[in-house]
């Protein structure tokens, strides 16, 4: 199987599905991550020295999953749908044949974000589907399919703290806090953890559950037995 993950910047791929990403590669798919931003706005100092950095960090985080990232180099914070984006992923796409495109939802909190929401989108077509990772706290996100991510959220943690440059330290706590909650959302276990994700049915493309790693297993509901008294 082939996934191609696609995030706007650097470490975007590592907070919203690296445990996917791990599950898969458990599983032994071929992975591709690709970058469309350079993350030069990503900080204070000099751009360019940030971009070099960022994609340093990146690399190293790709790495621990012993993938090379794809980097398409658009200006951060300036990405839009236009003609030049939409043709650089078709021509991924069509190099890539993946199974499978990752990308975030259109309702993200970042443009950049939006704008390669909107251009896997229509670049994707009839080629592959098109998968919605978890919104930044979930706002506004409704899941359709969960991920258990319990076992591989050790290299996330660890690809997040690659990214230095970012003070990653915020990030492996809300992402850790947003996993757990999705994990209990689907009544996953106790200490369980679950990246969330929404798949928007387009024809040809129904139903993708059997391209996705295992959900958190659904523990048995029980009702309580205990009588309550209320006294007069």
């Amino acid at each position: 199987m082939k996934i191609l993950a696609l995030g706007a910047h650097p470490d975007d791929i590592e907070i919203f599905m690296f445990g996917t990403m791990a599950a898969y590669a458990a599983l032994g798919a071929e992975l591709t991550f690709a970058i469309a931003t350079d993350g030069a706005k990503g900080g204070k100092g000099d751009p360019a020295a940030l971009a070099r950095a960022r994609r340093a960090e990146a690399i190293a985080a790709a790495g621990l999953l012993g993938v090379t990232p794809r980097f398409l180099d658009f200006p951060d914070g300036a990405l839009v749908v236009d003609a030049a984006l939409i043709g650089t992923l078709k021509a991924l796409i069509a190099e890539i044949k993946p199974d499978l495109a990752i990308t975030h939802a259109p309702n993200d909190y970042h443009g950049d974000h939006r704008a390669l929401s909107d251009g896997v989108r229509i670049a994707a077509s009839f080629a592959v589907p098109v998968l919605h990772a978890d919104t930044l706290g979930g706002t506004g996100f409704a899941p359709t399919h969960y991920v258990d991510i319990s076992a591989h959220w050790d290299i996330k943690a660890q690809a997040i703290r690659a990214h230095g440059s970012q003070d990653p330290e915020r990030f492996v706590e809300g992402a850790r806090t947003q996993n757990e909650f999705r994990a209990g959302q689907c009544n996953g276990a106790h200490g369980a953890l679950a990246e969330a994700f929404r798949f928007e049915p387009v024809f040809p493309f129904a139903d993708i559950r059997e391209l996705l790693p295992p959900a958190p297993p659904i523990r048995p509901v029980t009702v309580s037995t205990k009588t309550v008294r209320h006294s007069d």
